[in-house]
């Protein structure tokens, strides 16, 4: 273990690619499926609460502006980075490429030092298993200094043009619902660009708020629960997935098998109580966690829609938490995925609004198969 015993967050960033994104302006970055606007953009929109997103595309021509990894990159490049890192430990839904993983290409965009470099899996929670292992590298003493990044390129799968192929070979289909399928459509007004980096250190900034991370704990329910949100498979009607090398390479394109999906309702019955409830049980029993230390409650959301079954859920299980203690920037950032609890806290602690001493509470849910992470911080004024 290294000497304080402690690992600190000593410096946050965010980024976010080109202007932000209008409701109205979406499909005019995103195109349209079939040359037809969705039916079902404003339902999903008036339920999810956000307003405005960015994409790393190019509005007029429809070309990308930014890889993953040059999102990654960027994030990194805006922390206040004294000298060299000892480990980098990346995290992303969907990389650039299968292989090599996305932490060496990151580290390629950046050119710095030979170090350390993981990427871990995932989908939302990857920025977590990513900032668990760096932090668990500071506090072991095996680096003295860690960087972890989440970041989410959703929008190279998002676009119309993706779904053209599918859009052909269903016409017939397509002719009474111009839509694409509900489980791949919803999802294109839910999801947006952007990344976000900690810098981790044994001791506190010596010139800011630092965020000492006192734990953080991740669960998941795959044992119990079946796939909810996948991309590279389809699901079977037994509930099982088949995976991308199952079809033949012509099947990809037709049945837009690298899209991003979700089972819509088997996310609104279980999502919250297994990613939020029976997380919060376990982390009241092992750390003795009682909702009145919490004075920041910060909820990675992908809509509004969750708000109030969390806040239930939470009450149910014995941890309620006032409303004026919870933030949130996913009406003005969007749902970022992995990069989403990045960019929260990075917002928060820029805000002025943390007092030394204050404990946040950071939620990240993960429906892929049901993964809830926790992470408790404590705000330390500089050294």
């Amino acid at each position: 273990m290294n000497s304080s015993g402690k690992v600190y967050i000593t410096g946050t960033s965010a980024f976010l690619p080109n202007a932000p994104v209008s409701n109205d302006n979406i499909e005019n970055v995103l195109g349209m499926v079939g040359g037809k606007p969705s039916r079902a953009r404003r339902i999903v929109l008036r339920n999810n609460g956000i307003r405005e997103r960015y994409y790393a595309i190019d509005p007029a021509s429809g070309k990308a502006t930014h890889s993953n990894a040059e999102l990654t990159a960027e994030a990194v490049r805006a922390l206040p980075l004294a000298g060299e890192i000892d480990c980098l430990a990346t995290g992303t839904s969907m990389p650039d490429q299968l292989m090599p993983n996305h932490a060496v290409m990151v580290h390629g965009e950046l050119g710095i030092p030979a170090c350390e470099v993981v990427s871990t899996a995932g989908i939302c929670v990857s920025g977590v298993t990513a900032l668990k292992y760096a932090y668990l590298s500071v506090l072991s003493g095996e680096a003295k200094t860690a960087v972890a990044t989440g970041s989410e390129l959703a929008s190279a799968v998002l676009h119309a043009r993706n779904f053209e192929a599918e859009s052909e070979h269903r016409i017939k289909e397509l002719e009474t619902h111009p839509e694409i399928a509900f489980e791949k459509d919803f999802l294109r007004w839910m999801l947006s660009d952007g990344a976000g980096a900690f810098l981790l250190a044994p001791q506190p900034s010596s010139s800011a708020q630092s965020l000492r991370i006192d734990w953080i704990d991740i669960l998941s329910q795959a044992h119990s629960m079946e796939t909810c949100m996948y991309a590279g498979g389809e699901k079977q009607e037994d509930g099982t997935l088949k995976g991308w090398k199952d079809f033949p390479a012509d099947e990809w394109a037709r049945r837009s098998v690298f899209s991003v999906k979700q089972d819509v309702r088997l996310l609104n019955e279980s999502v919250v109580f297994q990613t939020i409830g029976k997380p919060l049980e376990k982390v009241m029993r092992k750390h003795g966690l009682q909702a009145g230390d919490i004075d920041w409650f910060l909820p990675h959301m992908s809509s509004e829609y969750f708000r109030q079954p969390i806040a239930d859920c939470m009450a149910a299980v014995g941890f309620p938490v006032a409303q004026e203690k919870w933030f949130t920037n996913l009406h003005t950032k969007g749902n970022t995925g992995s990069a989403s609890i990045y960019i929260m806290v990075d917002e928060l602690l820029k805000s002025g609004r943390l007092a030394d001493g204050q404990r946040l509470l950071c939620f990240i849910p993960e429906s892929g198969r049901f993964t809830g992470s926790l992470m408790h911080l404590t705000v330390v004024g500089h050294a």
